[in-house]
């Protein structure tokens, strides 16, 4: 074992000792079954929708039990940073109202949230545990490295850095100095306990009690003396940080289960109260006739980004991860889910199908209970990033917006649910708009030749239509002006006529009311077409006919 000379010589000279920083992050004062917890973004990578399904639960179970929910960016790994990770996560957290209480923005008194500012706390643990012969210094090279681990697959032993097999854990003293001596880059490792073997217990609160073997590896806690700054490793930064700032649930992903022994035996050989693990089941893909993890290069909804993009209202995706977290919020009324508490208890340990048509339907209904106004005020706040043209229309043919938006849906006892997000926008509403509206080129249109009326006819249609035009309040008077045109030339009365003999007639009364509806809206399928005409006005409806008369 170093003298403490040697080992304090290796860092800092003001390096302050843990008593002080016991007292710079007291304990919370808040009550006793308070949960802390916190989210810990990476910079290595853009967020996952797992993400926002694991911060939602975060924040829901600190803010149902009177707790604290914390953000704390973990960038210890500066070397595999991607630009505009963390934009991104600003962003799509923001999105989605996850606000937290305490985060690098908005501050705190448990902070820094950036672990790349926290050098100075991790380095007076790592030195403690030196001082105390919990953990030591190591030289091992990549090539030495690799060489133990080719020898020990070739022996089929465990692989890892541990007893005999960790070639600096009981180091001479001299032969350390030596090294240090000649500037030889080294790192910090934890000196595992000698019990290899050994099982371990611990109580998760979503899965119950989990066994599982001992960490038996001498895990690096340092980086390397040639990097600058000084950072730890995930392992001990996470033990350092959730103490400290003290938080007393951790809730994450399943893949971290294994994690949880050297976890222990950190807290344990820094005299941490331990905490309580919650190992959230992965999102998952139904792919064929099995299931896969949702995967961030497979698969487009996967990113926050596409959700973002795609414009899905916000309160109806946290209302569907609710319901992928706890079933029985998926059986509530929205407002009532978004209120009720997420219990983990209820979270299953099998990983939950995203169902994007699901989350249609849900976004569909959502957006059904909107107002147009509030419709509106979205597709604006979203068109902002997303597509500026359209804001700026929108923005310029406001009321022209409103009352397209309140065809079959203000009043209507079954209101329209063909609008799912706002990137929806163009295709549904589209149409009521001039410069967006795609008009037929003339009879020969293919959207009108698919009807197959011959062209002098629908040209006659067309122009006996905008003749006898009237701008009517009552609908059914409204659409007596297609059956009397239609009845003029000759279409039948209805399909099962026209399908008994149909060389008598140019078409049923289905064609000729199509041949009004493309003219008008540019499609076979559409809203009521009185209602249409209502929003757009005697002159915009007449004008749209212009190349089937012409």
């Amino acid at each position: 074992m170093l003298d403490r000379s040697v080992i304090d010589a290796l860092f800092p000279a003001d390096l302050p000792e843990p008593e002080h920083w016991e007292q710079r992050y007291p304990a919370r004062q808040l009550p006793d079954s308070a949960k802390v917890t916190r989210f810990g973004p990476s910079p290595t990578g853009f967020v996952h929708i797992g993400g926002i399904y694991t911060a939602t639960i975060d924040q829901d179970v600190a803010l149902h039990s009177g707790g604290r929910y914390l953000v704390r960016v973990e960038d210890t790994d500066q070397s595999r940073e991607v630009e505009g990770a963390l934009d991104q996560f600003a962003r799509g957290f923001a999105y989605f109202g996850l606000t937290a209480d305490e985060d690098s923005a908005r501050g705190g008194e448990y902070g820094p949230y950036r672990q790349s500012e926290r050098e100075q706390i991790y380095l007076t643990y790592v030195r403690q545990l030196l001082r105390e012969g919990r953990a030591y210094i190591d030289f091992a090279t990549k090539d030495e490295l690799a060489s133990i681990t080719a020898r020990q697959q070739a022996t089929k032993l465990p692989t890892g850095y541990y007893g005999s097999w960790a070639i600096w854990r009981d180091a001479e003293a001299a032969d350390v100095q030596a090294k240090l001596d000649a500037g030889e880059p080294w790192v910090v490792r934890f000196r595992a306990p000698d019990d290899t073997g050994a099982r371990v217990r611990f109580t998760d609160a979503i899965r119950g009690t989990i066994e599982a073997e001992a960490n038996r590896n001498d895990v690096v806690i340092l980086k390397s003396s040639d990097q600058s700054p000084r950072l730890p490793t995930y392992h001990f930064a996470h033990a350092v940080d959730d103490h400290l700032m003290r938080v007393n649930l951790v809730i994450r992903g399943d893949e971290w289960i294994s994690s949880v022994p050297v976890h222990q035996q950190l807290f344990g050989a820094l005299g941490f109260e331990p905490i309580q693990y919650a190992h959230v089941a992965p999102l998952m893909k139904q792919e064929g006739g099995s299931k896969r993890k949702l995967s961030k290069r497979k698969d487009p909804e996967a990113s926050v980004d596409f959700y973002l993009e795609s414009g899905f209202p916000v309160r109806a995706v946290l209302y569907y991860l609710r319901g992928l977290a706890n079933g029985r919020l998926a059986e509530l009324p929205l407002d009532q889910a978004l209120e009720e508490p997420i219990n983990l208890d209820e979270c299953g340990v099998a990983g939950p199908l995203v169902d994007l048509v699901k989350l249609d339907d849900i976004s569909a209904d959502y957006v059904a209970t909107m107002s147009g106004a509030e419709i509106l005020d979205a597709v604006q706040e979203w068109a902002q990033q997303f597509d500026p043209q359209l804001r700026e229309l929108l923005e310029s043919s406001r009321a022209l917006a409103l009352r397209a938006l309140a065809v079959e849906r203000e009043g209507a006892e079954n209101p329209r649910k063909d609008l799912k997000k706002w990137s929806d926008f163009r295709a549904v509403y589209g149409f009521f708009f001039p410069e967006l509206h795609q008009p037929v080129t003339g009879p020969d249109d293919e959207r009108i030749a698919a009807l197959g009326v011959a062209p002098d006819v629908v040209r006659a249609v067309a122009a006996d239509f905008v003749g006898a035009y009237r701008q009517l309040d009552d609908g059914q008077e409204w659409f007596q002006q297609i059956r009397d045109v239609a009845a003029k030339h000759g279409f039948a009365r209805n399909a099962k006529e026209y399908k008994k003999d149909p060389d008598a007639y140019p078409g049923s009364i289905r064609e000729a009311s199509q041949i009004i509806r493309i003219a008008i809206t540019g499609s076979t399928r559409s809203p009521d077409l009185h209602s249409i005409t209502q929003a757009l006005g005697r002159e915009e409806t007449l004008r749209r006919f212009g190349n089937l008369t012409a």
